[in-house]
């Protein structure tokens, strides 16, 4: 075997009172994509901002690059140590060209003025190298999430970079343009790069890493080999029980002469939706599955009235229900989470009790304006407590919380309105597996209650394991249906064919 390119022991970094890591290890070697993962909070940022340098370890850390130790006390040093990070929120100027975002902070000058024409022609190797569409002049305001990416990668090879650390790369790619981040990491690997990638996504993970290590409340737990990953190897780890524990469904729809909740027939949007019908029963999850741009979120929204129908109808109790906004969807009982909670669903700058509170405002005004401040605290630190959110208080402003925690302040606002049909789109995308656990448990409760659910994930084995029957999409179409009374098997195999139309359903 090759001699590791990184060795990491003994790191620890407290932060007051607070342990964040403790005696932690990591070894990496050239030509290896090594996945790190953990719960939210189990210290995988923190180990990459002491190897990236914007943390300092505590005394006894001991860092080995190429087999010599190291001393990385800032970005600088990290970067001459040949280590380049590519964080979830990308570091880059818009407003200058890739050339120039490139060079950022190591310009090259020529009689005292930075020679833009050289550093122009520097640069176009690299872009060549990782196929780029694009070209040095280009300014990267004008470039996809996914070029721009590109763009940091092609900065972190023309920094002659060995060891690359990439957080949550995929996490605002389309399925196409995560492909091609999967091909440009293969192709990095075999010409030697060593690859650290983060990720709370486990097909990921399976698909691309050489090794995992895990860590779990800032300790490390092992290290897996290729031929021993497996998603129920690395839940034990990160969690210390089985992957099947994860999944809560205990209760029981009885739909022998119950009529539905919600009942949609023939409903198109006039663009990405056509002739979807669909019935949900109270008590009832139902999955809806499908590949990335199937027209899922499309078909929820026009139930919602987020989006508007140009055919086909709908009724609630069996009464029309014809909503013209999503206020009106409210107002009848129907919440709908989003996909996008820190772009559509959450105030950030607001406080976990305005969260809370804001689909409910006028239940606890007076006049119509004058907020009652106690009610609606009141409310809020019952929603934290029956939900688990781990906040300091109802105060804390939800955007300095975790993924996890932010996704259940959105869910404790839709519950506040009690709603009976609730859709919930990629419920757990970003959170940590303890964190889709707790998710799970809420949905199962809601269904106990006679919530009709209706659940969109693109994670098969996540809505395999809650749904009671999944419900299957393709190009804007209701193709199939598996589970339940349909006889057919809830397979990944069975949703697959039916959302590409590949292979026939095997019966359960």
């Amino acid at each position: 075997m090759t001699s590791p390119v990184l060795e990491m022991s003994n790191v620890s970094k407290t932060f007051g009172s607070v342990k964040a890591l403790s005696n932690v290890q990591l070894t990496l070697y050239p030509g290896e994509v090594h996945a790190l993962m953990g719960e939210n909070g189990a210290g995988k940022s923190t180990l990459m901002k002491v190897l990236s340098g914007a943390y300092k370890p505590d005394a006894g850390a001991r860092i080995l690059i190429d087999g010599k130790p190291v001393n990385i006390t800032d970005p600088i040093s990290s970067k001459a140590a040949g280590v380049s990070i590519i964080y979830q929120e990308l570091a880059l100027s818009p407003n200058l060209t890739v050339a120039q975002n490139m060079y950022l902070g190591r310009e090259l000058h020529s009689y005292g003025v930075v020679s833009r024409e050289k550093m122009l022609k520097d640069v176009e190797p690299v872009l060549r190298r990782l196929g780029a569409q694009f070209t040095g002049s280009t300014i990267v305001g004008t470039l996809s999430i996914a070029n721009r990416q590109l763009v940091e990668i092609a900065r972190a090879l023309h920094a002659d970079s060995r060891i690359l650390i990439m957080d949550e790369p995929t996490t605002t790619l389309s399925s196409r343009e995560t492909e091609g981040l999967f091909a440009m990491i293969r192709q990095l690997r075999s010409e030697g790069l060593a690859i650290v990638y983060i990720s709370h996504r486990m097909d990921e993970v399976y698909e691309l890493a050489d090794r995992v290590s895990v860590l779990r409340d800032g300790t490390y737990v092992g290290t897996l080999d290729r031929d021993q990953i497996s998603p129920d190897a690395i839940v034990r780890l990160m969690v210390g029980r089985e992957l099947s524990s994860l999944y809560t469904k205990t209760h029981k729809p009885d739909l022998s002469d119950a009529k539905p909740v919600l009942e949609v027939e023939n409903v198109s949007d006039g663009t990405r939706v056509r002739n979807c019908s669909i019935k949900l029963h109270a008590g009832e999850v139902v999955g809806l599955a499908g590949l990335v741009g199937a027209g899922r979120s499309e078909l929820a929204q026009a139930i919602y009235g987020f989006r508007p129908r140009t055919t086909g109808t709908m009724r609630l109790h069996g009464r029309e229900f014809s909503p013209d906004s999503p206020r009106a969807s409210i107002n009848s009982g129907v919440a709908y989470l989003t996909e996008d909670r820190r772009g559509n669903g959450l105030f950030l700058d607001m406080s976990c009790r305005d969260n809370t509170n804001t689909a409910v405002l006028k239940r606890d005004s007076k006049w119509g304006f004058v907020l009652n401040r106690r009610k609606a605290d009141e409310r809020a630190r019952g929603a934290i407590k029956d939900l688990k959110v781990r906040v300091p208080g109802p105060e804390y402003p939800v955007g300095g919380l975790s993924g996890g925690n932010q996704q259940k302040v959105l869910l404790s606002r839709w519950l506040e309105i009690e709603p009976q049909v609730l859709i919930l789109d990629e419920p757990t995308r970003g959170v940590d597996i303890g964190a889709k656990s707790e998710i799970y448990k809420i949905i199962d409760a809601l269904a106990q209650k006679g919530v009709a659910i209706l659940v969109i994930s693109s994670e098969l084995s996540e809505v395999i394991g809650i749904a009671d029957r999944i419900v299957v999409m393709r190009e804007g179409v209701i193709t199939g249906e598996v589970g339940g009374a349909t006889g057919i098997a809830p397979t990944q195999e069975n949703i697959i064919g039916f959302a590409t139309g590949a292979t026939a359903p095997v019966a359960a």
